[in-house]
């Protein structure tokens, strides 16, 4: 399991950039936008920056959802390779079978 401080705090990071969505988004249009003028891109871009570091959306890290573990994690499921194999086997996996050949 991992550590539940890095838990919490992928938590608050999720909250962060949830709160900020709309207004991130509103000024990452604007300045990837080249039909507008230089000076204008690069005043979102400064606004951006005054954004919490933590509102951006490439700072959360897909995590399990049951160990928090964040490697090996298959979106489909939402849980990692360990989980996804104990899960698996125990049947509670709907249409997950063992593969053999």
């Amino acid at each position: 399991m991992a550590k539940l401080s890095s838990i919490n705090k992928n938590e608050r990071r999720k909250k962060l950039v949830k709160q900020y969505a709309a207004k991130y988004e509103k000024l990452k249009a604007i300045a990837n936008d080249t039909s507008l003028d230089e000076t204008e891109r690069l005043v979102a871009r400064l606004k951006m920056a005054e954004l919490p570091r933590n509102a951006n959306p490439t700072r959360v890290r897909n995590r399990c959802a049951t160990t928090g573990r964040p490697r090996g994690y298959y979106r489909k499921f939402g849980i990692n390779r360990i989980e996804l194999r104990d899960l698996g086997n125990k049947g509670l996996i709907p249409g997950l079978t063992k593969s053999s050949w």
